[in-house]
């Protein structure tokens, strides 16, 4: 079948992907851009901005990962009068150009952001301005927590602020639950989440009655440990990340999943109805021959294999936006419940950079984004859904119903999902760890290592990345 060798460029761009989903929107970015906009409406965003040029002449220049705060820097605008210059680039590049820009002493851009997984680097190399000294301390306890304790350095110091919480929850079908399970109540739905045995149970229940518990296995990525990598400058590999890689193993080897990866064409159209259950080897990447990203040529490659549904998803709380644009005549029939353990993924943080000469205009603009009720209410609504970290906000917003979640309280589901997360567990480490552990998963659950194989290779890359680690086989 032509299909055995489908794929070898699934995820291209993947990485991409990942980062941008936390924050990008159609709503589009005001002013100028630089590499390539997230969006067609970021662009068509521009006039609009330069025609409320604030004739005082006060000026911001943002540096983003997404989209979103161009639609925050043209309402701060609209508000103030302030010409705010807002410039999205790739977040492959984005690390490089804040970097370059300064260490070469330039004070554009004002305001420059970062992920979870670039603010440690940042801190430490001092791009980011003391935002205590501009009065950011007088806001504690308004933010929620771990949000809060993100945007800190080593020394507590506050550096950067998020507008959002990007708790993680699994996202599942409500009528597919109904029909297997009797039931589509979130708490009932949760319990069939409730560790990594009870999943691979539910997804052979699934499996049985022609469903696949989710479109790939990483799905469950966001909740694969609730400890530190290291603990006292010691590698810390702790019995729930054994377990989480026996449940990715089993799911992949026992055919449970539609082995679409994510971020790939097949995974998005899951969230829409009916999709291919594709094979190891398609999931593998054997290939390129076949353009996955084209859905024509996907659709005729894949006309010959059998159909499912996907009856779930593991995804952070901006999950909502990526649902809906993806879930066309699902819409409505979804619910989220909570996952395994405490999770969360990406979130776009905001900062001044420490060589900005417009440092307390600066600041008022991330007040605006973070600090204010108002905006807050204002991008709860234009975003249809995104998740903002104002406790107030969250509280005046807890009853809303969500209708393309059968109705849940998303915002108060959410703001308890939170309080969960442990930002103490969150280290330096983390991502070079959490790929090698990845890697090590990957080629067992293909059969291109021994499990003692692959655990040998993930320790030796761990010691050789960080020879200051105590490391303990």
């Amino acid at each position: 079948m032509k299909m055995k060798k489908l794929v070898s460029g699934l995820l291209l761009g993947a990485m991409t992907l990942s980062l941008v989903a936390c924050g990008s929107t159609d709503n589009g970015s005001a002013a100028g851009t630089t590499d390539k906009a997230t969006t067609e409406a970021a662009d068509a965003a521009t006039p609009a901005a330069e025609e409320a040029a604030a004739p005082s002449g006060d000026k911001l220049v943002i540096w983003t990962l997404a989209s979103d705060l161009g639609s925050f820097g043209e309402r701060y605008q609209e508000q103030t009068g302030v010409t705010v210059e807002t410039v999205v680039i790739e977040p492959a590049n984005y690390p490089t150009k804040v970097q370059t820009a300064i260490m070469g002493g330039e004070t554009e851009p004002d305001i420059i952001v970062g992920e979870p997984q670039m603010l440690g680097d940042f801190f430490e190399n001092g791009f980011f301005a003391n935002l205590d000294e501009l009065g950011a301390k007088d806001y504690d306890g308004q933010i929620v927590d771990y949000v809060w304790k993100v945007g800190q350095d080593a020394d507590g110091i506050q550096r950067a602020i998020s507008y959002q919480i990007t708790p993680a929850g699994i996202y599942y079908r409500r009528d597919i639950a109904q029909e297997v399970f009797g039931t589509d109540d979130p708490e009932a739905i949760g319990a069939k989440f409730a560790d990594y045995p009870t999943i691979l149970e539910t997804a052979q229940q699934l499996k049985d009655a022609g469903y696949r518990i989710f479109a790939s296995d990483s799905e469950i990525n966001y909740f694969s440990g609730d400890s530190a990598w290291v603990v006292d400058n010691t590698l810390n590999v702790d019995d729930a990340r054994f377990k989480y890689m026996d449940l990715v193993i089993d799911l992949y080897q026992k055919d449970l999943t539609a082995y679409a990866n994510q971020w790939s064409t097949p995974w998005y159209q899951a969230m829409s109805g009916e999709v291919p259950i594709l094979t190891a080897e398609i999931q593998n990447y054997e290939d390129d021959s076949v353009n996955v990203w084209d859905a024509e040529q996907f659709a005729e490659a894949t006309k010959d294999l059998e159909k499912t549904e996907v009856f779930a998803f593991g995804l952070p709380s901006w999950g909502v936006l990526t649902m809906r644009d993806n879930v066309g005549e699902t819409a409505g029939k979804w619910g989220v419940c909570a996952g395994p353990a405490y999770g969360f993924g990406g979130g776009t943080y905001i900062g001044i950079s420490n060589l900005s000469e417009r440092k307390e205009l600066a600041w008022d603009f991330v007040k605006f984004c973070t600090l204010n009720e108002e905006t807050a209410d204002w991008w709860i609504e234009v975003s249809q859904g995104d998740t903002v970290s104002l406790i107030s906000a969250l509280d005046k917003h807890a009853e809303d119903a969500n209708e393309t979640y059968g109705g849940e309280h998303l915002y108060s589901f959410w703001l308890e999902q939170a309080k969960g997360i442990d930002y103490s567990k969150v280290t330096k480490y983390d991502t070079a760890i959490g790929d090698a552990w990845g890697a090590a998963i990957s080629s067992i659950k293909t059969g291109q290592a021994t499990k003692e194989d692959a655990l040998n290779l993930f320790y030796d890359t761990v010691q050789s990345t960080y020879p200051e680690l105590t490391v303990n086989r």
